[in-house]
């Protein structure tokens, strides 16, 4: 009995959203060591090229098919917000490399955390809208946003004991930014749920 091939569109966006995974574990698990940047932010690079390269396939197929499994605008749209995940991923270890950041803190740790239990909620629900259970992905979109809100709360602590405890203008500077980056991460993640709970909304 031959297995019905998996739709191209389904297939590529569960790529992306496995290289999510990847890439949130790999970041998590660097940031606890600082260990070697340079490697770090290399590494990172090719997890953003990865998606990049998804989200050219998922283009490529659009252009070329005429009957989609949900909305064409859907794909589209849900393609950009994983790729705006890993992007965040990668411009925040950028960061790391050109501010010579040679250890990381309990807030950077924590942020790292929320990130990657973020990317297993999407991985779950991207796999479930594959299979076409549209009301289960709800259980992870609500997910989703409880994890940013913790992001939120974060960025509010790391910035208020930032400006409590920090007095070199320069390392504020290069805290902060990194901080409000990681919580723009957190966005992201969200804006893939809400874009999933769009599709749901459409197809239930």
């Amino acid at each position: 009995m031959r297995v019905k091939k998996k739709d191209i569109f389904f297939q590529t966006l569960e790529n992306m959203a496995d290289a999510i995974v990847h890439a949130a574990d790999y970041f998590a698990e660097q940031v606890t060591e600082f260990n070697n940047v340079d490697q770090f932010a290399k590494k990172m690079k090719e997890f953003e090229s990865q998606c990049d390269s998804y989200t050219h396939t998922i283009i490529v197929e659009l252009n070329k098919t005429f009957i989609t499994p949900i909305e064409r605008d859907d794909i589209m749209n849900l393609t950009t917000t994983l790729d705006d995940v890993v992007d965040g991923l990668e411009a925040t270890t950028s960061r790391f490399f050109m501010y010579h950041l040679s250890e990381a803190d309990e807030h950077i740790t924590h942020f790292a955390e929320i990130l990657r239990n973020s990317a297993y909620e999407i991985q779950k629900a991207i796999h479930l809208l594959s299979e076409k259970k549209l009301l289960a992905i709800r259980e992870h979109t609500i997910r989703l946003n409880d994890l940013e809100n913790q992001g939120d709360d974060l960025l509010r602590i790391c910035i208020n004991e930032l400006f409590a405890k920090v007095t070199d203008p320069i390392v504020l500077i290069k805290k902060k930014e990194i901080y409000e980056r990681l919580e723009t991460t957190t966005d992201a993640c969200e804006h893939v749920a809400n874009m999933l709970e769009s599709i749901i909304m459409r197809n239930s």
